[in-house]
């Protein structure tokens, strides 16, 4: 038996301001995706998986108990598959900010949510408001705390637009030109990133005044125009943005950014070649890159491996 498909995210933009309230636009990537699984499999993967399931498995049963009105499951059917060696087989990598833990609570919700929110059905505000609600908290099992956005945005497979916490909504991007120069790419750091030590980080340079200021002045500003630049198809704004928004990450945010990338992350700035910027929460796993060619941008960045995701 295997579950339908759940696709890996990426943030473009947004990654620390959507947990403050800033823009943030967020697409499904289909390079990676996941499905429930069961039978028998004693790969080393899937038995980890499982054992994971199980625990998720308690967790999801202590939610319900304590809010029966955000969510039930149909719990016995899933101890029993769970039991029966269920595991989620996946080739969304883990801590590389694509959202691995995102597609399996969606893939989880899906199955055994009771009373469940479909695609099909009229999305509203707050319908999506609710989605995001109760996979906020499923997901908290897997990062301490999590904005649920990642598996709406794998259960739904659509961009989603991020006006602020309770304010989103399903949105259209510019269509793709297959042969256009402009590309957002992925660079694998070949380092695993962990979300929660990186949020920590963030939340304690919060409490300084400094850091809260440069986040509204400068941090949520660039982000706020480049989500409306990308929106509107207006690339010559875009790159002048991004490359405003990289600056910001490469002077506040140094903890999140591996430290072999400080030097590649300036040079991007200096030439012009392409702009970089966190992907997830940073500390690892793809760095997230603009250039307005991507030939010069391979060039530039011979050596690492890139992933184009989006070409304009």
């Amino acid at each position: 038996m295997k579950g339908p498909l759940f696709y890996s995210k990426i943030l473009l933009f947004g990654e620390y301001g959507i947990i403050k309230d800033s823009k943030g636009l967020s697409i499904p990537y289909n390079f990676y995706n996941g499905a429930l699984k069961t039978g028998q499999n004693t790969s080393d993967e899937a038995v980890k998986s499982n054992a994971s399931l199980k625990r998720f498995t308690t967790y999801l049963e202590t939610l319900q108990q304590e809010q029966p009105e955000l969510v039930t499951f149909d719990m016995v059917t899933l101890k029993q598959h769970v039991e029966e060696g269920m595991y989620f087989d996946s080739t969304i990598p883990q801590g590389y900010g694509v959202g691995s833990s995102g597609a399996l609570v969606a893939a989880i919700y899906d199955r055994y949510a009771n009373n469940k929110i479909t695609i099909l059905e009229n999305l509203t505000r707050e319908k999506l408001l609710q989605l995001k609600k109760i996979f906020g908290q499923m997901e908290s099992f897997f990062h301490g705390k999590s904005s649920g956005l990642d598996p709406l945005n794998s259960y739904l497979s659509i961009p989603i637009l991020i006006n602020s916490q309770d304010n989103i909504e399903a949105t259209g991007i510019p269509s793709q030109s297959v042969d256009g120069k402009g590309a957002v790419f992925l660079l694998d750091s070949g380092i695993v990133g962990e979300t929660a030590p990186m949020v920590s980080i963030f939340m304690e340079n919060l409490k300084e005044k400094g850091f809260r200021d440069m986040f509204k002045k400068e941090f949520a500003k660039y982000t706020d125009a480049c989500v409306e630049n990308f929106l509107h198809g207006d690339m010559k704004s875009l790159f002048s943005n991004t490359k405003k928004l990289s600056k910001v990450v490469l002077n506040n945010f140094k903890p999140m950014i591996p430290e072999q990338f400080h030097e590649l992350w300036q040079k991007g700035i200096e030439s012009n070649d392409y702009y970089l910027k966190l992907c997830g929460s940073g500390g690892g796993g793809y760095i997230l890159g603009f250039t307005e060619d991507i030939e010069k941008a391979k060039q530039s960045l011979q050596g690492h491996k890139l992933e184009v995701v989006y070409q304009f």
